[in-house]
């Protein structure tokens, strides 16, 4: 114990932080067996540590940040990281079988959670904080700027893949006057999401992305995929990109708006993201070759950072009713405060990205035009 001790006090010194310090950001153990604990299981044992409260810590994004930017976190990594990894690469964690799985682990959680937690419209993804002032300003300006670079005009249909509770849909219905179907994996998402989009030419479905030509054999104009990316792992990327491209016209356009950086991690698998992979550049270049052109790739991680950080703001202010429903308990909340914040701190070390990448069939005649 006493050496495992010293070596996790040293590792942690390395990132600027001190056990039992006095920064916001430095970690206080309750109990000294968290020290085994994160030696044998690395980063889901850190993380279940946390949930268990072995530990704590003030400034949760500044602890991850540090330890991110030091390295930390991959000297940590252990036998559960190494295990997800190799499974990852041996088997479709994310096959049509087990897709929905993240849906009713995650998304059907609870509406009442995520209205709490979110913006007016229920964005769940990435805001865009260029000239925003506010977390409902970010979301409506992300919104806008996907109409934007997919040059929306009235009466066009568009297909959303992983429409959430509608919020894009109900967005460009209403200010871009076009028609949208959207498909989900989630039933709670989907009955609110119906609700919300009710009187506008929205159609919302369950519907796995393999299954969109069989529904919808005739083409869209346009396609968006908003934070869906991440659950349908390197083993489908090919699968993804040839079933997208049947169903979009060929002057059509596609924006893929992931997270990206490469991987898993235990915890978040274990206890967030069933199956969740984040990809990797190369892998959406591959992915794409032979299906579309690359037109633009964005780039505005950072934003995750403070987008992160509003959910919690929300999140912690309405934990007392949320609480007092009986649906979450205490360790729910410590589970998910680890999540928020230790993926805000995440992004502010810059370790993944937020990518928004236009795509076309053939390319855009005389060049796509670059909107920010």
């Amino acid at each position: 114990m006493t050496l495992i001790k010293k070596l996790f006090t040293e590792e942690l010194k390395k990132a600027g932080i001190t056990v039992n310090g006095t920064q916001p950001y430095d970690i206080h153990v309750l109990d000294e067996r968290v020290y085994v604990r994160v030696f044998l299981h690395g980063t889901l044992g850190f993380g279940e540590a946390y949930m268990d409260g072995w530990w704590t810590c003030e400034d949760m994004a500044g602890l991850t940040a540090r330890v991110m930017r030091a390295g930390t976190i991959k000297h940590a990594q252990n036998f559960p990281d190494k295990v997800l990894s190799l499974t990852q690469k041996a088997f479709n964690l994310q096959s049509i079988e087990k897709a929905t799985e993240v849906g009713e682990k995650h998304y059907d959680i609870g509406n009442d959670l995520y209205a709490a937690m979110l913006d007016k419209r229920l964005v769940y993804t990435c805001g865009y904080w260029r000239n925003a002032k506010t977390l409902d300003e970010a979301q409506e300006d992300k919104l806008r700027l996907i109409c934007e670079k997919l040059s929306l005009k009235p009466g066009q249909r568009i297909l959303g893949v992983g429409c959430g509770w509608g919020s894009f849909a109900k967005y460009a219905a209403e200010q871009y006057g076009v028609s949208v179907v959207g498909i989900t994996i989630s039933n709670e998402q989907l009955t609110l999401g119906k609700e919300l989009c009710k009187g506008l030419p929205v159609d919302l479905r369950f519907l796995d992305y393999r299954d969109v030509q069989k529904e919808f054999p005739e083409p869209f104009d346009h396609i968006v995929s908003i934070g869906m990316f991440e659950h349908v792992g390197p083993k489908n990327y090919g699968v993804y990109m040839k079933t997208l491209s049947k169903v979009l016209k060929p002057a059509g356009l596609f924006l893929l708006h992931t997270i990206g950086g490469g991987g898993a991690d235990p915890w978040f698998n274990k206890y967030i993201f069933p199956g969740g992979y984040l990809p990797r550049m190369e892998e959406i270049i591959q992915a794409t070759r032979d299906t579309f052109v690359i037109e633009d790739w964005h780039n505005f991680g950072p934003d995750y950072d403070r987008t992160l950080s509003a959910w919690y703001e929300n999140f912690n202010t309405v934990w007392p009713t949320l609480k007092a429903t009986g649906k979450y308990d205490e360790r729910f909340y410590r589970m998910w405060r680890f999540y928020l914040l230790s993926c805000a701190g995440s992004f502010r070390a810059r370790e993944p990205q937020l990518w928004q990448v236009v795509l076309s069939p053939t390319g855009v005649s005389g060049g796509y035009k670059s909107i920010r």
